[in-house]
């Protein structure tokens, strides 16, 4: 997969921050591919990208005008096709990560044909895939899992390669979300997966390798949440994880986009992974926790990182606001350098 660069950041037009969650992950992480952004509402959240529509973009040199948006159900707005045809219009490339592919829409698919661009349907995967084995392979890998869904698993993760590699560690991100996949050039978007092999494509995802390697595999989802367990399941027995880093938000009140059911408890989450972890792997060990504490003034979040690292003899930081130096330090006297 090589989608052209620079790329024009497609916003939306929803209100919630976390909707841009694909945007603000590229933008955080290669911000050397990011011309612009373009949102449909003035209310939506910005990244404080020079605003450019398609044909301003176009004309500064856009290559691809990326989708980074992320809603319930990675269903395609009607209202966003027409901008979708005037830039492949341009000669724009278009890359999305929503579930509804490109391919599927008409006007798009005939506009790309005829314009001779690219459609790049991020989340779904062509290869032939197989079922897990649950044997165990060389190397070494390491999970992270969360309370729930959007609580910074991929951020994590990431931070994690960074810190590690900048120690002369043999690391490497293994993506499998859409902004993952576009952040990291290859992966596979395991909730596009059908069921019956997610923990398969995770296997293939992190295959044997040198048994020195960390293979970092991206988390999704959440075994507490009813619309999610699935893809968090088949995660926890491909990756066969030697470690985990367990995430969480600060301050959610309830499972996101469910009102009716309640975060779970840390307790709860970190004892059902290491019971489900141990079918493919007899020790799966916790090596940290990675708080989202952004409603908390810095006193408020130290305190609650240093209750939580107390609580549990794990380093607990935001890998936002303290980086995860301090993780790393307690993988590597776990499990070596």
């Amino acid at each position: 997969m090589n989608i052209p660069a620079p790329y024009l950041l497609m916003l939306g037009d929803s209100s919630d921050p976390l909707s841009i969650k694909t945007a603000r992950g590229i933008h955080y992480w290669r911000p050397e591919k990011c011309l612009a952004q373009l949102r449909l509402n003035e209310n939506t959240a910005s990244l404080s990208l020079p605003e450019m529509d398609v044909k301003t973009a176009s004309e500064n040199g856009a290559k691809t005008l990326v989708l980074g948006t992320a809603n319930a159900g990675g269903v395609l707005a009607e209202h966003w096709i027409p901008l979708i045809v005037e830039a492949i219009s341009l000669g724009m490339n278009i890359a999305s990560g929503l579930h509804q592919k490109l391919t599927d829409v008409p006007a798009i698919a005939e506009a790309a044909d005829k314009y001779g661009v690219t459609l790049f349907d991020i989340r779904h995967n062509n290869d032939k895939l197989d079922v897990g084995s649950g044997e165990k392979r060389a190397g070494k890998r390491l999970l992270t899992v969360g309370t729930d869904c959007s609580v910074g698993k991929m951020f994590t993760t990431l931070a994690l390669e960074k810190v590690m590699l900048e120690r002369g560690m043999d690391a490497t991100f293994c993506a499998t979300g859409q902004t993952g996949i576009l952040i990291q050039g290859s992966g596979i978007a395991i909730d596009a997966v059908v069921a019956d092999f997610i923990s398969g494509a995770t296997e293939a995802l992190s295959p044997a390798c040198n048994p020195e390697r960390w293979q970092l595999v991206e988390g999704q989802g959440s075994l507490l949440n009813p619309a999610f367990s699935g893809v968090t399941m088949g995660l926890l027995h491909g990756a066969q994880p030697d470690a985990l880093v367990l995430c969480h938000e600060v301050g959610r009140d309830h499972m996101r986009h469910l009102p009716h059911v309640e975060m779970p408890s840390l307790d709860d989450i970190m004892s059902l992974s290491l019971t489900m972890a141990t079918l493919t792997n007899p020790n799966p060990r916790f090596v940290g926790i990675a708080v989202n504490t952004s409603k908390l003034d810095d006193a408020e979040a130290l305190t609650y990182l240093n209750r939580l690292s107390e609580q549990y003899k794990l380093p607990a930081t935001d890998p936002v606001r303290y980086g995860v130096a301090s993780i790393v330090d307690h993988l590597e006297s776990v499990f070596g350098g």
